[in-house]
């Protein structure tokens, strides 16, 4: 396996198993570094397609399988870019639902807290219910 397959089964697998907000957050990030480095790709075979086409006279007739060859890739890496973002963009939204779930249950808990400490006795020995 490449070192590219290898890191692509990993992140399979932490996406399969996230669960927490932290989870999602860091799989967005993994996929948003990943589309970072397709578009920077990308734009490599891009300049060189570029290249290819307007000094193809220098390499004969190989010029028409280096321009086929290169915007095959082109056309991959700009997909992969496209998962990619779209992938970050599910793990950025999960996170972010995560996140509310958690701000809203800390606030729960802190509610029951505050509610649980009006049934005490006050200083004076007296409830917090008396008139």
């Amino acid at each position: 396996m490449s070192p590219f397959e290898v890191e692509n089964a990993a992140t399979l697998r932490a996406a399969q198993n996230a669960s927490t907000y932290g989870d999602h957050d860091s799989l967005a990030k993994r996929y948003e570094n990943a589309a970072k480095e397709m578009r920077a790709k990308a734009e490599e075979q891009n300049k060189l397609l570029e290249h290819y086409e307007d000094k193809s006279y220098l390499y004969g007739r190989r010029a028409q399988d280096l321009q086929a060859h290169t915007s095959a890739l082109l056309r991959r890496y700009r997909q992969f870019a496209e998962e990619n973002i779209k992938q970050a963009t599910y793990h950025q939204k999960m996170a972010s639902e995560l996140g509310q779930v958690n701000r809203a249950a800390q606030g729960s808990s802190r509610e029951n807290k505050a509610s649980a400490g009006t049934d005490r006795k006050d200083f004076n020995g007296s409830s917090g219910n008396a008139l």
